[in-house]
């Protein structure tokens, strides 16, 4: 019988979330979630003030960050969970990862510039609280008309490869969990289906990623189908790591994402809160 809904991956406006990190945890208490993770993309900025809210309302918060790491084909992204120490030197190199952002964020808009669509970069920066992501910089192309929606914009122009797309510096997978590490949290690999590489070559990066010190494996994630997340927890288990679940949850305006909810609608049960035991 399902107990509890738990969510161990969500953004707030710390980086490309619609919500506070205040509401995004009221949101998640109206929804039921007994736990949740707060995964900022490479800031634990809003950490603080999610623990607060978390507190009046009742629930758990898992203080968390989702670090991307260099690779090739496909993205790949680092969740850590359970931080003990997110003000020390994980926020530092935090730090550095937003300054590479501003850097890529910057170049995008001299390409934009040069195709003809004039745009102040400072301008965005201010209006989103100094926080930057290409979600932000679609949403703004929208506003201009030069997309019809989010997507669209990411496929015309801010996806890998198209025309405005820039590389920002990412972090070495052995740098990223050793950050984690040293700030007391569990790594876990983010959605590996994002990877885009065979079954084969990711039981091969699985026995790699357990040589590096990886914890665990965010098997469940609404990104990928059912199927495919229920092998991945398999095989994950085969090789003897933590298993993790998520919503990637940002906001309203991604109505597939749901508090509490993964692959399929799937509902997340508390006993996904047993990859955080020490």
């Amino acid at each position: 019988m399902l107990g509890p809904v738990i969510d161990l991956h969500s953004h707030s406006t710390a980086s490309d979330g619609s919500l506070t990190p205040a509401d995004l945890v009221a949101r998640a208490a109206k929804e039921g979630v007994s736990a949740l993770a707060l995964t900022d993309h490479d800031t634990v900025a809003g950490i603080d003030e999610a623990l607060a809210a978390a507190s009046s309302a009742g629930i758990r918060l898992v203080p968390g960050v989702e670090l991307e790491i260099s690779f090739a084909p496909g993205e790949f992204h680092l969740l850590g969970l359970e931080l003990r120490d997110w003000k020390g030197a994980l926020a530092a190199t935090c730090a550095g990862l937003a300054d590479s952002r501003h850097e890529r964020n910057e170049r995008i808009f001299d390409r934009m510039r040069e195709a003809g669509i004039e745009g102040d970069y400072g301008e965005l920066r201010d209006a989103s609280g100094g926080v930057v992501g290409r979600p932000h910089i679609a949403d703004w192309l929208v506003a201009r008309k030069a997309a019809k929606n989010r997507q669209d914009a990411f496929d015309k122009y801010l996806g890998k490869h198209r025309p405005f797309w820039s590389p920002k510096t990412c972090l070495p997978l052995d740098e990223a969990v050793a950050a984690v590490k040293r700030a007391g949290g569990l790594a876990f690999v983010a959605h590996p289906m994002s990877l885009f590489v065979s079954w084969a070559r990711l039981r091969l990066l699985f026995g790699e990623w357990k040589e590096y010190g990886v914890d665990g494996i965010e098997a469940w994630h609404p990104g990928a189908r059912e199927g495919a997340c229920a092998r991945l927890e398999k095989l994950a288990r085969e090789f003897g790591f933590r298993v993790s679940a998520g919503s990637d949850f940002h906001g309203p305006g991604r109505p597939e994402r749901r508090l509490g909810r993964t692959a399929g609608g799937r509902k997340i049960d508390d006993a996904y809160l047993a990859c955080l035991e020490r």
